[in-house]
């Protein structure tokens, strides 16, 4: 049995600066999919100069976050003491966990020609046992990032968070999750299989996607009900297409979010202001030259 489509949206403009973001999470029909709270899409852009000054340090507490990009590069620095830089096909993962301040800097890929920047940012909520602990951060080159060929070489999928068959992300979970990023060449399809009580989207990256028979456009948001069942992906004739898949069981402890925190209780969320202003988050010193 194929899933149903709950709803789709295509988010609303939220730019960061020199960066054009469209905010697909949360949205009208919906705050989270599984522990997935946020997600900022960073539009494809071309950025002729290099920006040395980060896009503004700011405090975390409560959850992960987690850049993926797609085209560019990204800096990673924070108040832990921790330095990072990814570049195209890349992710970065950290732990804001009991509290950090981070800032980071979006440039084009210094590896290539290419002067595009295209990506993701993600914020997963922790689990109540997990968000007093140390903050924690992890750079995955691509590289690093488990893939598979699909059968008949109609593709591939890539396992940023959590595992897909013999393939697992070293990026940490703290609940049953996934993302995966899958590719298919045109006019090839794929079947994947859900579980019940998984809540599932998934976000276009690309035209040419067909889910469960149903055509959408690229950069739309699509939610699945929360039944077992099929996802069949087919990228038409006319191109290869590109979907970010994403989700996880329900988060069952309460949420209450505000700005930069994710926390269970409107008390925690004083804390987490008074911490930050009390400079119990640290300060980020000086960003390491990589």
């Amino acid at each position: 049995m194929k899933k149903q489509m709950s709803f789709s949206t295509k988010g609303n403009r939220a730019d960061l600066g020199s960066l054009a973001i469209q905010r697909m999470l949360p949205n009208r029909h919906t705050n989270i999919v599984g522990p997935f709270v946020f997600l900022d899409y960073v539009v494809p852009a071309i950025k002729e100069t290099i920006n040395k000054n980060g896009m503004g340090a700011h405090p975390h507490r409560g959850i992960a976050t987690l850049t993926y990009i797609l085209q560019g590069e990204v800096e990673h620095t924070d108040s832990a003491g921790n330095n990072g830089k990814i570049y195209s096909g890349g992710a970065q993962w950290m732990k804001a966990g009991n509290g950090i301040i981070h800032d980071e800097n979006f440039n084009y890929d210094s590896q290539t020609d290419s002067k595009y920047i295209h990506g993701f940012q993600f914020w997963i909520n922790l689990p109540a046992k997990n968000k007093a602990e140390k903050p924690a951060h992890i750079s995955v080159q691509a590289n690093e990032v488990p893939q598979k060929i699909l059968p008949d070489k109609s593709g591939w999928l890539k396992v940023l968070v959590g595992n897909y068959e013999e393939l697992n992300s070293k990026i940490p979970n703290y609940s049953r999750l996934f993302l995966y990023h899958i590719h298919l060449e045109a006019g090839k399809q794929f079947l994947i299989q859900m579980e019940n009580k998984l809540e599932v989207a998934a976000f276009l990256i690309t035209d040419n996607v067909m889910l469960n028979e149903t055509t959408f456009q690229k950069n739309e948001f699509v939610e699945f009900d929360r039944n077992a069942g099929e996802i069949e992906i087919k990228s038409t004739s006319e191109g290869s297409a590109d979907i970010i898949l994403f989700g996880g069981e329900e988060y069952t402890d309460p949420i209450v979010a505000e700005g930069p925190f994710v926390m269970n209780n409107q008390a925690e969320i004083i804390d987490a202001y008074r911490d930050f202003y009390a400079g119990k988050y640290g300060k980020i010193i000086q960003a390491t030259k990589i």
